[in-house]
């Protein structure tokens, strides 16, 4: 099993602490840094600002030399799907072929409407990730030199598909969700990676279920599907090491109440406890079929526990 960080970019990180969790992961072994895509904080966004993920990527690119980077993931809802696909590309030029694309059907309302995006309905949203999964995908150099596109939501008349990307084919394509109809039909037709977000290993496997019947409906070796997992993880090299983290993460999210009662919450549906418990956890997962991890880290700022995730866990978890 593979273990990446996954950091939420739109909580005030600066772009010297980018640097320095992208150099840590490099030097601890993990197999890549991911970052949401939102601009606007979840907590505080009075106070915390967020840098453009894409600008971010690229710019990580070229001072890192091993690590995969990516979004977790890119709603529909910000950019047009033909920018996205060169965003991506160049930031595969400046890493010298290390990024990857997840792409999602956006959620956060009220980011929306601060940053005057269209926030159209669920079901449209699904439509406008249908057409720009292809077109990305089509973009990339999967139709040609040129593309052409006429849908409902989008329209590319010859369309250059140039420069190509690095990475041959093209930067690995991310679907994730809940496993839903439509979302699984789409990953089994272009994606390289299925993510399952906050789920126990029993859901794990039930919605990567879903996904091999995807696959198997339309002929493709389900086997070719990535499956990964996004939970927020907390580490400690004790209990009372554990607790202090949680503690932490509580006053992080400006949340109350019980330490004991938010971390039997949060060992319902991720990935919480000392290293031996966490790496207990991650074979539940593995044997669920979970070939990637990537843990959610909320408190960008500790930067110890992401040392002990790298010195503990992400060996251990190589041999899975």
């Amino acid at each position: 099993m593979d273990v990446c960080l996954m950091i939420e970019g739109q909580e005030g990180v600066t772009w010297d602490q980018w640097v320095g969790l992208a150099h840590a992961c490099e030097a601890l072994g993990f197999e890549g840094l991911f970052r949401s895509d939102h601009y606007l904080a979840f907590n505080r966004p009075k106070e915390r600002g967020a840098l453009d993920a894409w600008t971010t990527i690229a710019a990580l690119g070229a001072v890192t030399e091993r690590i995969r980077l990516g979004t977790m993931v890119s709603p529909v809802t910000f950019r047009h799907p033909a920018a996205l696909a060169k965003s991506v590309v160049t930031a595969d030029h400046a890493s010298d072929g290390r990024v990857e694309l997840g792409m999602g059907a956006g959620w956060f309302e009220r980011e929306h409407e601060a940053f005057g995006f269209d926030f159209p309905p669920t079901r449209e949203r699904m439509d406008l990730l249908t057409e720009q999964v292809e077109i990305v995908h089509r973009l990339w150099g999967g139709d040609g030199d040129e593309v052409t596109f006429d849908g409902e939501h989008y329209r590319l008349d010859a369309c250059p598909a140039l420069p190509r990307a690095v990475q041959n084919p093209h930067p690995p394509l991310i679907i994730g969700g809940g496993a839903g109809p439509r979302s699984v039909a789409l990953a089994a037709r272009w994606a390289d990676e299925y993510d399952v977000v906050y789920v126990d290993p029993a859901g794990a496997k039930e919605r990567m279920d879903r996904v091999s019947a995807a696959c198997e409906a339309i002929g493709r070796d389900p086997g070719t599907v990535r499956r990964s997992l996004l939970a927020q993880t907390l580490v400690g090299t004790d209990d009372d090491d554990l607790r202090r983290k949680a503690a932490a993460l509580m006053a992080w999210q400006g949340e109350g109440g019980d330490v004991d009662a938010f971390l039997d919450n949060l060992r319902s549906g991720h990935i919480a406890g000392t290293v031996e418990q966490v790496l207990e956890r991650l074979a539940a997962y593995a044997t669920a079929g979970i070939q990637r991890v990537l843990v959610h880290q909320l408190v960008h700022t500790d930067l110890g526990s992401v040392e002990l995730i790298g010195r503990e866990v992400v060996p251990e978890a190589a041999r899975l």
